[in-house]
């Protein structure tokens, strides 16, 4: 993985786990135990969603450059989905709190997004590879003649 791809993907650890986790807190409090298995559900979830499709996105643009933001579209389009279709489905079970899962699910969801633009706008990632035009040994003869 790329360092700057592994920064992005850290970054979004480091601020939605702690967001995570107050939201699990919080469910444990204000619906017990019910409430935290419902907050644990969420941040795995969450976290499996997300890094696979990171891992989705690294993959379908290794090769690809150029396709990048419509795979990025892509991946993230499939993962809001699958988090509806998993809200849909274990909303109304009595394993968990479906509210706890859902508000700390959203919460975690979007502290990782919000993480990921983060991250994104502040690092300093060259979006260009920097290759000389000219190779170092031709830039010299051309020095030379032009003079």
């Amino acid at each position: 993985m790329p360092s700057n791809d592994a920064r992005i993907l850290r970054g979004s650890t480091i601020i939605a786990a702690p967001i995570g986790i107050v939201a699990t807190v919080v469910s444990a409090l204000v619906a017990g135990e019910k409430g935290l298995i419902g907050g644990l559900v969420a941040l795995a979830v969450v976290g499996v969603f997300f890094v696979a499709g990171f891992a989705a996105l690294m993959r379908l643009t290794r090769d690809k450059p150029q396709v990048a933001m419509t795979a990025g579209l892509l991946v993230y389009a499939v993962q809001i989905l699958l988090i509806g279709v998993f809200v849909i489905v274990f909303g109304h079970t009595t394993l968990f709190n479906g509210r706890a899962f859902a508000l700390t699910l959203l919460v975690t969801a979007l502290a990782w997004v919000g993480g990921q633009i983060r991250h994104s706008l502040t690092s300093r990632m060259l979006y260009v590879d920097p290759e000389p035009s000219v190779p170092a040994e031709g830039a010299a003869g051309l020095a030379k003649s032009e003079s």
